[in-house]
């Protein structure tokens, strides 16, 4: 994954407790264990992120999913598939 992402710039040294024996692991396949820190983090503040919106954004999506279901699509007619 070595798209840009938001996370990117200025690092910052944290210790982190991991596996002895993934990290000898990871060693030997050659993998950068900043690197996959990083990227699972992110990961993980993305997955979190989404799941406080849905929850900030409950009741709109609940409301808007019940007018669906008493009204249909609003724009339904025009569908061409």
């Amino acid at each position: 994954m070595n798209r840009p992402t938001r996370f990117e710039g200025p690092k910052k040294a944290t210790n982190v407790s991991l596996s002895a024996e993934l990290v000898e692991e990871a060693r030997l396949l050659g993998i950068n264990v900043s690197e996959a820190c990083q990227s699972g983090l992110a990961v993980e503040v993305k997955k979190a992120r989404e799941t406080a919106w849905q929850d900030e954004n409950r009741a709109a999506i609940e409301a808007s999913n019940a007018y669906v279901r008493e009204h249909g699509l609003p724009l339904a007619k025009y569908r061409l598939f």
